[in-house]
């Protein structure tokens, strides 16, 4: 289905001769009207990203050279830093909670927090009349997921090393070359889950929301535009949830290792003494 976009008013993006010379769809004009919003929309999302990391970011150097106690105590207004802190402290303890590492969740919350920041606003844009959000492309969404894995399964060879693949085989060795397949499958379906679920919901969202326009100009569409921000956080926070599930589960490993080896150190300690 054919939707209008502001971005289709840029020369060379509402037929796909942009992204045919660089080369990222095939040479058919559906495939490339379907998808010529993608990296001007994409691109959209990134700099108001930037521009609101600015924003935070100045408004938290100037608490800082107020230096002592002030600079704890927030603004006034609910600007861009305040806003920021409530959503990434709030995020960054819900991904601890899974995570169950402090150490871990800082090292990899970088990347949750910029996913969910990046759906978000990919979704909200295409509640905005006259946009389509990139997360209704479903090569955005795989590339996405494609990093997550990635990410994913480094996590649990840099924490477990070879034990992340041995784990893949089951506790049993005789069961292994049945188990370690579908495991293996498991991990390779996890980065396509995630991108075609995010991809139906966002096109359908979208799609309901032009029809509803189409029938009825005003009152309907004004329904379907709350819903679609409702869609938009649930959408980036089950893709950051997810996320989030798939390193804990990688790296749950080195830390029950870890629990072991302090259990075995405690009861020996515990022994010599007696």
């Amino acid at each position: 289905m054919y939707h209008f976009s502001w971005f289709f008013l840029i020369p060379g993006v509402e037929h796909g001769e942009v992204l045919h010379a660089l080369e990222t769809l095939p040479g058919h004009a559906h495939g490339e009207l379907a998808n010529a919003h993608v990296i001007p929309a994409a691109w959209t999302v990134f700099v108001i990203l930037t521009v609101i990391a600015l924003a935070a970011r100045s408004g938290l150097n100037a608490a800082r050279a107020k230096g002592g106690i002030e600079q704890y105590i927030p603004a006034e207004n609910l600007g861009a830093r305040n806003l920021m802190e409530i959503l990434i402290s709030g995020l960054f303890n819900f991904c601890e909670n899974i995570i169950g590492r402090r150490d871990l969740t800082m090292k990899y919350f970088p990347l949750l927090g910029g996913i969910f920041l990046y759906v978000f606003f990919s979704n909200f844009l295409g509640v905005i009349p006259g946009f389509l959000p990139p997360t209704s492309s479903i090569s955005n969404n795989f590339a996405m997921a494609l990093v997550v894995f990635l990410v994913f399964n480094y996590a649990g060879l840099k924490e477990n090393g070879f034990n992340y693949i041995k784990h893949l085989a089951g506790p049993m060795p005789a069961l292994a070359i049945l188990i370690f397949p579908v495991e293996v499958l498991s991990l390779v379906l996890r980065p396509v889950t995630l991108s075609v679920r995010l991809y139906i919901n966002m096109f359908a969202d979208h799609l309901l929301l032009g029809v509803s326009s189409d029938l009825v100009p005003l009152l309907v569409p004004a329904g379907f535009v709350g819903l679609g921000m409702f869609v938009s956080m649930v959408q980036a926070f089950v893709f950051t949830l997810l996320t989030t599930i798939y390193i804990a589960l990688s790296v749950a490993h080195a830390d029950h290792g870890d629990a072991h080896a302090d259990d075995h150190g405690h009861d020996h300690d515990h022994a010599h003494a007696h």
